[in-house]
């Protein structure tokens, strides 16, 4: 035999050895400093050769299972206890990997587009301080809290062939291009729960809904509970599961809390409304069905002010635009677990499609996760929000939940962004006051008023609030869409 005919003798027998043994590979999601939920069954999953036999252990437990016919394999920690304390994680099958400080706490996915993806070195620069709101320390110099780790999901990272490994502490170099949100979000948690909080970041600036929902599950036609069914959502476009297959299902099963959204503006500019609520619903359904939850937390923003009207583009806009998708976007609060903030308050000019105040953001949305996740009861986490009106002789008398320690006007003046209509249909600016949990509207110009609506424009940034800060949440009595789902 000659030497050409043994050398690719030798180069065939190495690659069938290989294919027998080839090595455990992990999803890019599990690695070195990750957090793992507490209190829930944490999936370690990956490849290896067809019956391969795996093991890992981490926290004095030892679980064993043997790769499937696809070279699939995957093991169920039992639930644990939140820890502080670094742990390794041993992973073993032809080969062994090692994965380092570990801890055990809560874990958030927070996901949109560009406000959500905003990242931390965008907010250092940013000094306006003109709402109240005292911006918070330099965290990209001063962090130094080693229990806020942060996984950035790129969509180059998720390729099998990235040289990305692991999660990083939220400190220095990594925390710069983490989104402001969640960092700032998973602070506050820390700050009130004392626990690791794990936050991973999947947003794409300028994405619509459609790419973050798996394909299939928007070949759907809603049927509203008017009995009017929609076009099939799979109509408006938007490259359906283009973001989903690439940075959401890469993640599944990872072990998660919840969800927090901030998204929209692309739809805003679509003048979307109600089919974005069946899209919001659809997207809350599939990822929660993908993480076999049906009740996992879903806490979403209120896109801010802007003046949509304004934009050039082919679809016509009106100031109504904007308060339509807040409508839109509050329908998906009919689900269970979901909660929504309220934003109105935190820009300083309707141009600006990325306000600033990024820190506020996801320490309301912090504060929501506290009252309904982890059961801090007296935790204020939502502005005034309308309840139901009545009409008492020339006035409206609007009804408030969440009025928190009482109703108040944040500069102390009338209250502004009230107008009410009569059986014409004509809304004209109107007198509000307060009276207890209540405000009267009133216009001399409306003797039989029968509607009433707060916030009803893009530009609308209202003084009324409860005395937690928290501003009231746009609406419309006359609203069509009360109840859909």
């Amino acid at each position: 035999m000659n030497s050409k005919k043994l050398s690719i003798l030798l180069v065939l027998a190495l690659t069938f050895t290989s294919c027998l043994f080839a090595e455990v590979i992990l999803p890019k999601v599990i690695g070195h400093n990750m957090v793992l939920q507490r209190y829930k069954s944490v999936p370690i999953w990956g490849t290896a050769s067809k019956g391969e036999k795996v093991t890992v252990t981490f926290g004095g437990q030892r679980k064993e299972t043997v790769a499937n016919d696809s070279g699939k394999w995957v093991v169920n920690l039992n639930p644990m206890q939140a820890s502080e304390l670094p742990r390794q994680m041993t992973i073993t099958g032809t080969n062994t990997i090692e994965l380092k400080n570990i801890l055990v706490g809560e874990v958030w996915l927070c996901s949109g587009q560009s406000n959500m993806e905003y990242a931390m070195r965008k907010y250092s620069n940013y000094q306006s301080n003109v709402k109240g709101y005292r911006p918070p320390e330099d965290d990209l110099k001063n962090a130094s809290n080693s229990n806020i780790r942060i996984f950035l999901v790129r969509r180059k990272y998720m390729s099998p062939d990235s040289t990305h490994t692991g999660w990083d502490v939220a400190m220095g170099r990594p925390l710069v291009d983490f989104s402001a949100v969640g960092y700032f979000y998973a602070k506050e948690l820390y700050a009130k729960l004392h626990i690791p909080i794990g936050m991973i970041s999947s947003a794409v600036p300028g994405s619509r809904i459609e790419p973050w929902i798996e394909a299939s599950k928007l070949e759907i036609a809603p049927k509203m509970k008017d009995g009017k069914v929609l076009e099939p959502l799979t109509a408006d476009g938007g490259d359906p599961g283009k973001f989903y297959t690439s940075m959401i299902q890469p993640l599944i099963p990872f072990s998660i809390r919840g969800f927090l959204w901030y998204q929209g503006e692309s739809g805003c500019f679509l003048n979307e409304t109600i089919r974005y609520a069946y899209k919001q619903k659809a997207l809350i359904e599939n990822w929660r069905s993908d993480w076999k939850d049906a009740k996992m937390p879903f806490y979403f923003v209120q896109i801010a002010p802007y003046n949509y009207s304004q934009a050039k583009d082919v679809r016509p806009h009106s100031t109504d635009n904007l308060p339509e998708f807040w409508e839109s976007q509050a329908l998906a609060l009919q689900l269970p677990q979901t909660g929504m903030i309220t934003i109105t308050d935190l820009v300083d000019s309707i141009v600006d499609l990325h306000p600033g105040y990024k820190w506020e953001v996801g320490r309301r949305l912090s504060l929501v996760a506290l009252n309904k996740t982890y059961g801090f009861k007296d935790i204020v986490c939502s502005g005034p929000t309308y309840q139901k009106m009545k009409v008492v002789n020339n006035k409206i008398e609007v009804t408030f939940s969440n009025t928190g320690s009482g109703l108040i006007s944040r500069d102390d003046k009338a209250l502004t962004w009230f107008t009410i209509a009569g059986a014409d249909g004509k809304f004209v600016s109107a007198v509000a006051e307060m009276k207890g949990n209540k405000v009267i509207v009133s216009s001399s110009a409306v003797p039989h008023p029968v509607a009433v609506r707060f916030a009803w424009h893009e530009a609308a940034q209202s003084n009324f609030i409860n005395k937690e800060g928290l501003p009231a949440v746009p609406f419309r009595s006359d609203n069509p869409w009360i109840k859909i789902f």
